[in-house]
């Protein structure tokens, strides 16, 4: 595994993905592998492999170039794969997503809001990570962090995960390359950064001090013991394990 800015944890992808569900995976991995169609591993896996904390998963987000949506389809169809829209309708313009049995394999090319399409740093940025033997590459975690910083939905948030990330890489983060591919976004990574600050003020004052200028906020100041015993500020949020700090705790 190549060396790299933030830390990779290796997980056991082996007892979190079925062999069954590895078969429809893998066939799709070689194929591209094979016919050299540039692509990193983003979603649940690549937050596990920032994080060390590695979920079951039944589907995999494949990201790829825009100009590679067509090879996507007509692979995932030689893969055994059918089209989710016949099951539930989604939009075709960003993702295609193909299923077989209760696998599900993502092919994503742009943000679901069209902020951004996927381009080379996506894929070429990130470490390589080793499953079942083989090696594969991630998305960095500055565009993990940025195509979920979005997702705050009704019924949907990543931010869960985002938290999970600055916690887990944030004072090795490329900030300055975070900060520039959010442009005119700043303000939400000003929100999640001080959201990060109050769940975790240890660790947020670990980030470098020119963030916190750039970003128009203080460091929180140091912890002081607390003699009532109140539940850690995660718990106030949600008691389930959720953020990696308090479980490795």
């Amino acid at each position: 595994m190549q060396q790299y800015r933030v830390i990779v944890h290796d997980i056991d992808w082996e007892s979190l993905i079925a062999p069954e569900h590895w078969k429809s995976y893998k066939c799709v991995l070689d194929r591209a592998t094979r016919e050299k169609v540039p692509f990193a591993l983003g979603g649940g896996l690549a937050v596990g492999i920032y994080t060390g904390v590695g979920r079951y998963t039944k589907d995999l987000d494949l990201y790829i170039l825009p100009e590679h949506r067509e090879w996507a389809i007509e692979m995932m169809g030689q893969c055994g794969l059918e089209d989710y829209f016949d099951v539930r309708s989604y939009n075709r313009e960003w993702i295609y997503r193909a299923f077989a049995g209760d696998v599900i394999v993502d092919s994503i090319w742009a943000m679901a809001n069209r902020r951004a399409e996927v381009d080379e740093g996506w894929l070429t940025r990130g470490p390589v990570i080793r499953m079942f033997g083989q090696e594969f590459r991630a998305i960095p975690p500055e565009e993990l962090i940025w195509s979920k910083l979005y997702v705050l939905q009704r019924d949907r948030c990543d931010w869960p995960d985002i938290l999970n990330l600055i916690c887990a890489t944030g004072p090795n983060l490329d900030w300055n390359h975070l900060i520039s591919r959010v442009a005119e976004d700043l303000p939400l990574v000003k929100g999640l950064v001080s959201v990060f600050s109050w769940i975790s003020p240890e660790r947020a004052r670990q980030l470098p001090v020119w963030v916190w200028n750039s970003l128009a906020l203080e460091p929180p100041p140091p912890t002081v013991r607390d003699p009532e015993g109140r539940p850690p500020r995660p718990d106030l949020l949600d008691t389930r394990p959720w953020f990696c700090e308090t479980m490795a705790a």
